[in-house]
């Protein structure tokens, strides 16, 4: 079996790495670390801050996927492997935890208003529905007491 860490390039990704850690330690098993490169209308904003150019090859798109996910493990002290793929962030999670038979997967969640899920959507939302295995939601920054 194994943990699938969801993750991203935003400042929560390193939290949910490290949770993931955690719950892979604690069930003795193998800890995935994937990011997914979702291609949209603002990946030209993306390609400019990468110094890309006009566009990404599917190649490059996987490695900086892959990318996103080393920087999110970037501390962690066991063995991890690490996953880069593009596409439907919400489908290629759901995908790639069922093909290697994950036992939990671990994402992160940050608070929206109720107009920006429904607008825009929730990857997390979308995981939390459609997942056919236990999904561990990590919030981006921890409540103060």
């Amino acid at each position: 079996m194994t943990v699938v860490a969801a993750v991203d390039s935003g400042t929560g990704a390193k939290t949910v790495a490290e949770a993931a850690a955690t719950l892979a330690d604690q069930s003795d098993t193998a800890l995935h670390l994937l990011s997914v490169y979702e291609h949209s209308e603002h990946e030209h904003l993306l390609n400019q801050a990468l110094d890309a150019g006009e566009s990404l090859s599917e190649e490059e798109r996987s490695r900086v996927a892959t990318t996103a996910a080393e920087n999110a493990a970037a501390d962690l002290t066991r063995e991890f492997e690490t996953v880069g793929r593009r596409g439907n962030p919400a489908a290629e999670i759901l995908e790639y935890a069922s093909d290697v038979d994950a036992e939990y997967v671990v994402i992160g969640g940050r608070q929206r208003s109720r107009v920006g899920k429904a607008l825009f959507g929730s990857v997390t939302q979308s995981v939390l529905l459609e997942a056919d295995r236990p999904v561990v939601v990590v919030p981006e920054e921890p409540k103060e007491r």
